[in-house]
């Protein structure tokens, strides 16, 4: 996300410039430099620096010079440090003591260092956190507790750390997420507690957060973000719920965050991008929804009044079969449209229409259908850059296979086709539990637009327009089945069409165990017999929507 570029830049530029001897007393095996340093502000300046990195040491060395203003003690077998030990570092700013055996926050020994301002304690074996942990450390602004062993976390664990804009809590063994602790952060900026198995984040979580400008929940296990979850966040601008359990955007949690600028859904187990899931998102720049394993369909006025977003990355989401052409609806500043790596046959000219400042586009890497709904591509009046040209083949029509598409001539294509059902919208047997509640997702792409209905086993025509009993046809193409019983096992077939005919795809669904065996028997007729040809007909069995014949 470009909220942490920033910061991103300067610790390059702190990397790339050169450290200096610092001419004094300096502890065996360490070093002692004047290098370059920002405070956790961005404020730049040449900092006494002693490195004692990775050296296995059992405890910290002594006569450390006292004008010490970073000290770096990274991987070595630190476990306790007494009480005021570092006390005569009167200049200290920086502290990092990750990768050492710290397994009590009670034996850091850091009481009283009013100029300290970053502690770095990732990676030991801190279990938990009492009451007024971090006594006599006000002018903290960062502090790094990921990659601990952390499960309890008491109420007034950060009491007294007023100034902190920064905490890490990522990676620990938290189980809940306690408003109350925030409570005493009133400057928190920066929140990563990603990598705990928090399964919900509940109403008015993050209430006290007002400054909080970046929130990571990361690989947290994720299911159920409360309506109110975002409550408070005034100023909020970055949010990750990157690798969750989430099946549905959380969009009412997302409506309390108006100042949102990026947002981040990658890698959640989402079906379908539902109507107005984004909408009046005023301040959104960047939305990703890459690498869903399960994203089938963007539907119709998914993203509504989006009037900053400018970057839409939609990539690696292998069953992402349908875009509807009216999905997006007033984003006049979207610039980048990324779609490679999805299973898209195409991308209607209407989609890119509604996008009157888009500059360039990726998709590459689609089974691409080079025909009428492409059509536009190639047309004189396409004005967008595509990204990766080369990359961009065809998969459809056999003649035109590995076909460049900026190569195919628009005359070539044609401008009428009839609708093609994705081998990935569902698949042909499907076994769910009794009492479950099923989706089947139908989407088709063709010129004139195809209509979308579904047949039940029974042979029953299920609409759009009509309801009924368990069943339900959105639509968009989607048949909701809900609390599936062994009477609605059976085959189902979805029907996708226009003018120029049908495309059918069907799907086997098994209950529990149950499946309503075939009684039906095909019986020929023959109607003429010629000396080359026999005309032959007959009924197809109940729910079967086409028929072939096949002898040896």
């Amino acid at each position: 996300m470009r909220g942490f570029q920033a910061g991103l830049f300067l610790l390059c530029v702190a990397a790339g410039a050169a450290a200096v001897p610092w001419k004094v007393g300096c502890p065996r095996r360490c070093v002692c430099q004047l290098r370059p340093w920002y405070s956790p502000r961005s404020v730049y300046r040449e900092a006494a620096t002693v490195d004692c990195n990775d050296l296995l040491l059992p405890a910290v060395p002594v006569g450390l010079p006292r004008a010490t203003h970073t000290l770096l003690l990274q991987g070595n077998k630190v476990a306790r440090l007494e009480r005021g030990e570092l006390a005569y570092l009167r200049n200290l700013s920086e502290l990092d003591l990750s990768q050492n055996s710290f397994s009590r926050v009670g034996d850091l020994g850091l009481a009283n260092m009013p100029r300290l301002l970053s502690l770095h304690l990732e990676e030991n074996q801190l279990a938990r956190l009492p009451d007024d942990s971090f006594p006599g450390l006000g002018s903290l602004q960062e502090l790094y507790l990921n990659h601990n062993q952390l499960r309890r976390i008491s109420p007034r664990a950060f009491a007294g750390l007023g100034s902190l804009l920064r905490l890490h809590l990522n990676s620990n063994l938290l189980r809940t997420v306690d408003s109350r602790w925030f409570q005493m952060l009133p400057s928190l900026e920066i929140l990563m507690i990603g990598g705990n198995k928090v399964d919900a984040i509940l109403d008015l979580n993050f209430r006290p957060l007002a400054n909080l400008r970046s929130l990571v929940l990361a690989g947290m296990n994720l299911r159920e973000i409360g309506d109110y979850a975002l409550e408070g966040l005034r100023s909020l601008e970055s949010l990750s719920f990157y690798d969750n359990k989430l099946v549905e955007v959380p969009k009412r949690a997302l409506q309390q965050v108006p100042g949102l600028k990026f947002l981040d859904l990658n890698k959640n187990p989402l079906q379908r991008v539902k109507q107005s899931d984004f909408v009046n998102m005023l301040h959104l720049k960047e939305l990703g929804l890459n690498n869903m394993e399960e994203l089938v369909s963007i539907d119709k006025f998914a993203l509504i009044n989006l009037p900053e977003l400018t970057k839409l990355d939609m990539t690696n989401n292998p069953k992402l079969s349908f875009i509807h052409p009216s999905a997006f609806h007033r984003l006049p500043q979207m610039e980048t449209l990324m779609l490679n790596n999805n299973a898209l046959s195409a991308l209607h000219k209407q989609t890119v229409e509604a996008l009157p400042n888009l500059q360039e586009i990726s998709i590459h890497g689609n089974p691409l259908r080079c025909d009428c709904v492409l059509r536009w591509v190639n047309s004189t009046e396409n004005r967008v850059r595509f990204i990766e040209p080369q990359s961009t083949l065809c998969a459809e029509p056999p003649d035109l296979q590995r076909r460049h598409l900026r190569a195919v001539p628009f005359r070539d294509m044609t401008d009428r086709c009839l609708p093609l059902i994705p081998a990935q919208s569902f698949p042909a047997r499907l076994e769910v539990a009794a009492g479950d509640d099923v989706s089947l997702h139908c989407r088709a792409l063709a010129e004139p637009e195809p209509d979308i209905y579904w047949v039940a086993p029974s042979g029953v025509k299920l609409l759009p327009s009509a309801q009924g009993g368990r069943y339900r046809v959105h639509p968009e193409g989607t048949l909701e089945i809900r609390g599936i019983s062994a009477r609605e096992a059976g085959l189902y077939a979805c029907v996708a069409h226009n003018l120029l005919g049908a495309a059918t795809k069907s799907v086997s669904v098994t209950v529990g165990s149950a499946f309503p065996p075939s009684e039906a028997s095909l019986e020929l007729a023959v109607l003429e017999v010629q000396p080359y040809r026999v005309l032959l007909a007959w009924q197809p069995p109940l729910n079967t929507l086409s028929a072939r014949l096949t002898w040896a």
